[in-house]
């Protein structure tokens, strides 16, 4: 259906606007203050004001825990020696179930902010040579020796509009890498293409 009045059509372009203007700051919000209070209820902490009457103080519980993160790195790092963690974490290593967890959890923690970041190098795949169709991934291992693997890499691919993703192993000569942030391309991949890196002169001619 056509709208042909020009003030409805205004009108619509105003709520669309604002739609646009609104909706993200929303769901951000809301992530940061579902995270937030989810954090806060692992240490709930009310503060007494007078008689039997507290009062919640949101983010304490939040500044508490990590402070308490920082102040057990800044112990572990200066006090504990390193001979310590390799025992602890040898003999985590031996317990089948509990190896998996946690080392699984601290390698995609060590991924995201660690010295070795694996989503750092973008790359476009050629998946299809007959059809021409490729996708964009990143690479997390280039040696796979370990599982007697020779010319290969794994690449990893997230899923748009998910937390998820999928891990392939493809021939190194197909994998070519790409000359972008890999913020920007995470960013493109997980909008499903839609969010792209916009340029200062397409900015400058919206203005």
């Amino acid at each position: 259906m056509e709208i042909k009045s020009p003030f409805l059509k205004r009108i619509i372009s105003y709520f669309i606007r604002g739609l646009v203007l609104v909706a993200p700051l929303y769901a951000t919000a809301l992530i940061i203050w579902t995270g937030i209070e989810f954090l806060d209820n692992i240490i709930p902490i009310e503060i007494p004001i007078s008689g039997n009457r507290t009062v919640y103080l949101p983010g304490l519980g939040v500044l508490i825990i990590i402070s308490g993160i920082i102040l057990l790195g800044f112990f572990f790092s200066t006090i504990i020696p390193q001979s310590f963690f390799k025992f602890t974490e040898g003999f985590m290593r031996r317990i089948p179930l509990v190896s998996l967890i946690y080392y699984s959890l601290k390698d995609l923690i060590l991924a995201f902010v660690g010295d070795k970041k694996k989503f750092n190098q973008p790359v476009l795949v050629t998946m299809y040579k007959e059809t021409g169709i490729k996708k964009i991934g990143f690479i997390t291992q280039t040696d796979l020796s370990h599982l007697k693997i020779a010319d290969h890499v794994a690449v990893y691919m997230p899923l748009s509009y998910a937390l998820s993703g999928e891990l392939f192993i493809v021939p190194a000569e197909h994998v070519t890498p790409l000359d972008a942030k890999s913020t920007d391309v995470m960013k493109m991949l997980v909008s499903g293409g839609v969010s792209v890196k916009v340029s200062k002169e397409e900015t400058a001619e919206e203005d």
